[in-house]
């Protein structure tokens, strides 16, 4: 029994990867397209693209998407948005929740990547965190695009969590980027990606509900910049609670 659920979901992955792939060869000329709509209008034409394409993925592949609010969201609003990170599945959920103009700040590995890297390219802000020089040109892409009413995502931890934790350590330039843009943090909780795909199987992929929890937000208008590891303090408590309440629940 235990081999022939192997060998369904190792089909199941292959057929999912190559669903991805196609919507992804049909998702690349719009984008390069969108490009010459220039930084505002042609990024956010990007992103509904990719929204598309992730609805459409998984609808193919049987999986489903869930907003949970534990408070209201105000979408005409600009906020920094954080969620904590664990599997490649992190991504589409992004896309699909997320409903105003924002940015993503993004990995420079993940442009390596044949075709699909392209696109990242022009979806994120990019940054390459062993380079001094790139963290600060990144952040002042961010800031940029906070100045014109656009929001931001980060993954603060940076990498995957392998801590086993519910968590790892959060590194400062989100919450440095909120006091100093005076942006409200707004906790976002990814419960169920890491069932979905775990990074350590690459044929691991399964079908089933990927919830995104949106947590209270948390008001910078108070905090100085000495106060940067109290706000990454109080965002990290916030979302290792919620995440254990989700998880366990």
């Amino acid at each position: 029994m235990k081999s022939l659920k192997r060998i369904i979901q190792v089909t199941y992955s292959i057929y999912a990867f190559l669903i991805f792939i196609c919507i992804m060869l049909v998702a690349l000329p719009l984008v390069l397209l969108s490009l010459l709509g220039g930084k505002i209008a042609g990024g956010n034409l990007i992103y509904r693209i990719c929204k598309l394409w992730a609805k459409i993925w998984y609808f193919l592949i049987g999986m489903t998407h869930q907003d949970i609010f534990e408070a209201p969201h105000d979408r005409s609003r600009q906020y920094i948005f954080v969620a904590n990170h664990i599997s490649y599945m992190d991504i589409p959920p992004v896309v699909i929740t997320l409903k105003q103009a924002y940015r993503v700040l993004g990995k420079y590995e993940m442009v390596k990547y044949p075709i699909f890297g392209w696109i990242y390219r022009a979806a994120v802000i990019l940054v390459d965190r062993r380079s001094p020089e790139m963290r600060a040109k990144s952040f002042r892409a961010l800031k940029a695009a906070l100045s014109r009413g656009i929001s931001i995502f980060i993954f603060p931890e940076g990498t995957f969590n392998e801590t086993g934790k519910p968590l790892k350590t959060f590194f400062d330039g989100a919450f440095r980027l909120a006091i100093e843009t005076k942006t409200p943090i707004k906790p976002l909780l990814f419960v169920d990606t890491n069932e979905r795909f775990n990074q350590y199987d690459m044929f691991g992929l399964t079908p089933g509900m990927n919830r995104v929890v949106y947590l209270q937000e948390i008001p910078v208008n108070s905090f100085t910049k000495a106060d940067v590891q109290k706000l990454k303090q109080i965002t990290y408590n916030a979302m290792e609670a919620g995440l254990l309440k989700y998880r366990n629940g």
